[in-house]
């Protein structure tokens, strides 16, 4: 079998050397190999799906390898209060909340350092780090500092998609400095945020968005960090499941429970079977562990609404247990809605039984809000109203949606052009 999977490759790497402007589909690949690929394990397919992915991008007439970089603030909202008020200068802050209730926004790195972030209950926060300093939070200067950012960013580009007020993801692959590297655009991006703004960025680069966010995470703060196209299979590999942009901390027990710790325990299952265990999810699992994420940056994209959900390996019937289940769900919509400084005025809860029914709960207020004590209460409204849940659920999921106005960005459509990282 070793032979042959080596006579795979090595046939491929001659076609990708000879081939000049041949193009060939995955399709007319298994055709021709279908007898051997029916032999593999999950692992050897996962790897030899990524070859032939490459082996497409280096035939096709089309862009071998996009050029994304995903930019990060540091700790956005406290580096911010820092900034304007240097008596905060190196001292543990939390945006947000109070000692006695509350919800901490964000954390400076020094708060960090004692178990503070955000989504976290002040008075837990303060019990952590006794010195802590709370700060109220100001999002119009946030907003205002953020505006500037994007500024810097549409120096180099237009194809740039914000995610929140402090990150957001640029396609560089062509680019209005008409440089070749997307390294040294990062560096450029970096240094212009330093210099006029006054605060770090860490920078993620890498050939589609999935790797290009992780690697973001992998240098902070002030950091930056490249995955290449031959090295994005042996980095997931390793990753620990807990690390992959998307997976939360109920998926990643979920997953842990079954077995699957690293990247490598991910490949080991067929799409399908990705499919039937977390549902819509599972296909995107799929697509990034075998580095086939082709997410394009979207720049007039506009969030509509911000939401959570969660797909249980058994299903749920008990209220503790799925009012449980919520909790969990909730803590993720907070960070999503912190992350955003966004507010809403619709709070919906989802449901899908066991049976696969799909059932909705909705309430609008008359004002818009980011509290996570309303929201909760609204979302434990919902369960009950008109009754409790009629059978056992496999998915449950809330979304705050009416969001508060904010300016469109446009940039142009996506054109990309091949170049060296």
């Amino acid at each position: 079998m070793v032979e042959k999977v080596s006579a795979i490759f090595f046939i491929l790497m001659r076609l990708v050397r000879f081939s000049g402007q041949m193009y060939c589909t995955r399709e007319d690949y298994w055709k021709h190999f279908a007898f051997i690929f029916e032999e593999l394990t999950s692992e050897k397919r996962n790897q030899l799906h990524c070859v032939v992915f490459t082996f497409e991008k280096m035939t096709d007439t089309t862009p071998e390898f996009r050029k994304i970089i995903h930019i990060d603030m540091d700790a956005f909202y406290a580096s911010v209060e820092q900034k304007d008020n240097p008596e905060l200068k190196g001292k543990p802050i939390a945006v947000g909340g109070s000692r006695q209730r509350g919800v901490v926004a964000a954390a400076s790195y020094e708060a960090r350092a004692f178990g503070v972030h955000s989504a976290l209950a002040s008075s837990i926060a303060a019990r952590r780090c006794p010195h802590l300093i709370f700060v109220k939070p100001r999002f119009d200067r946030y907003k205002e500092i953020s505006s500037q950012i994007m500024e810097i960013f549409h120096h180099y580009t237009d194809l740039v998609e914000p995610l929140s007020l402090d990150e957001a993801y640029l396609d560089v692959t062509y680019n209005k400095k008409e440089l070749k590297s997307a390294i040294k655009i990062a560096m450029l991006i970096r240094q212009e945020i330093k210099d006029k703004v006054g605060l770090t960025a860490s920078a993620g680069i890498s050939f589609n968005k999935f790797l290009a966010k992780t690697a973001s995470d992998l240098d902070k703060p002030d950091g930056l960090s490249v995955i290449l196209p031959e090295q994005a299979i042996p980095f997931m590999e390793q990753l620990a499941i807990d690390k992959f942009h998307g997976i939360g901390k109920v998926t990643a027990k979920k997953m842990n429970e079954q077995g699957i710790f690293t990247g490598a325990d991910l490949m080991q299952l067929e799409r399908s079977e990705l499919i039937r265990r977390y549902g819509k999810a599972g296909k995107h699992y799929y697509n990034i562990v075998t580095a086939n994420d082709e997410r394009e940056v979207k720049p007039d994209r506009i969030r509509k609404s911000i939401g959570a959900e969660n797909t249980f390996s058994k299903d749920l019937f008990e209220q503790a247990e799925v009012e449980e289940a919520l909790l969990q769900i909730h803590e993720t919509l907070m960070k999503r809605i912190i992350s955003t400084g966004r507010k809403g005025r619709t709070i919906t809860l989802k449901i899908k039984y066991h049976d696969f029914t799909v059932k909705t709960r909705s309430k609008s207020l008359d004002h818009f809000t980011s509290s996570a004590t309303l929201i909760w209460q609204l979302v434990l409204e919902l369960l009950h109203q008109p009754e409790y849940l009629e059978k056992e659920v496999r998915l449950l999921g809330i979304a705050l949606s009416q969001l508060d106005n904010v300016d469109k960005m446009k940039g142009l459509e996506g054109y990309q052009l091949t170049l060296d990282f």
